[in-house]
């Protein structure tokens, strides 16, 4: 945990600004950078005449390419630094965009906001921007389920986990995680391209998240307001969920509300009939998404704090 105070200094600047739009239209975003890098390795040697066996083959070297390439350039950067505190805080201004802390809450309070007023229809757009599912047939609770459920898993793969992997090594791991994590939300699905090139950044992605995706779960669980409920239905129905990660902290968050989470929802005209977390609690409502929002402050406060002692340490 040699950078450890680094990754205090990354979520404490986010926390602070975030990444400023002007900054965004001049020079993009280090996400946006990595995708054009994906987006030319898919197109160059994702070839459909290929054989899924050697599409499969060439997504395990481009993953591993690209992922190669991120951690080189966070090596590079990090050893140009001054060792000692100097580097700690640097470290820390250069990670700072990989953390998503404050985007991601303010993507889901503009959620809530307008469906406590009763503008579903705002609430349908601001909910479309945050989830691939359909929002048109998305009703109040749908809505406060979608942005629940964005809030706990993008807790977990945009902030726990870049922090935990840059505690651990720094620029080269926190930046090495974006790839991975990119990666996967673009090329890492079951689709008819992605089947076989996708393979390997989807296997990689669950790997990266394993232990971050528990740690957030543990987190909601004890900041939430009912601990004995968030570890219950985490320890029962995490595993219930399509993904060997995202049911830890989606369950310990519906327990933690005393909601009902995931179940049917609509992607692109298709139903896709997944298992509820929480079964025969309530539907949420938009109250829920603050209250969500409440618990994801505190375990990122949590989360900072701990990484502080473990730099003061």
């Amino acid at each position: 945990m040699g950078f450890a105070g680094a990754m205090v200094v990354a979520m404490a600047v986010d926390a602070l600004v975030g990444w400023p739009s002007p900054l965004f239209t001049q020079i993009g975003h280090p996400v946006t950078w990595l995708g054009r890098l994906i987006a030319a390795v898919d197109a160059a040697w994702n070839r459909a005449p290929d054989p899924p066996a050697l599409r499969r083959a060439a997504g395990v070297a481009g993953a591993l390419v690209v992922i190669a390439l991120a951690a080189a350039v966070g090596w590079m950067l990090q050893s140009a630094l001054s060792f000692g505190w100097i580097q700690i805080a640097l470290v820390g201004v250069l990670a700072w965009p990989l953390v998503a802390l404050r985007s991601l809450h303010d993507h889901v309070a503009a959620v809530a906001k307008p469906l406590q007023a009763g503008d579903v229809a705002a609430a349908r757009d601001a909910v479309s921007r945050i989830v691939g599912r359909d929002p048109a047939a998305l009703d109040e609770a749908g809505i406060a389920r979608a942005a629940i459920e964005s809030l706990a898993e993008n807790a977990s793969d945009g902030i726990v986990a870049p922090v935990f992997w840059g505690a651990l090594f720094g620029l080269p791991g926190i930046v090495g995680y974006k790839a991975i994590n990119t990666l996967d939300s673009m090329i890492g699905h079951r689709t008819e391209r992605h089947e076989a090139f996708g393979w390997a950044a989807a296997r990689i992605d669950d790997v990266a998240n394993f232990v971050p995706a528990r740690l957030t779960g543990f987190l909601f669980v004890l900041l939430a307001p009912r601990r004995a409920g968030a570890l219950s239905c985490m320890t029962r129905d995490a595993r219930r969920h399509r993904s060997p990660n995202a049911g830890w902290p989606e369950a310990a968050m519906a327990g933690a509300l005393g909601v009902r989470l995931s179940g049917p929802r609509v992607y692109h005209d298709s139903i896709a009939n997944e298992p509820w977390l929480n079964e025969g609690a309530r539907d949420p409502r938009a109250a829920d998404i603050t209250h969500a929002l409440a618990v994801y402050r505190r375990a990122m406060l949590l989360l900072a704090g701990v990484l502080a002692i473990l730099a003061l340490a």
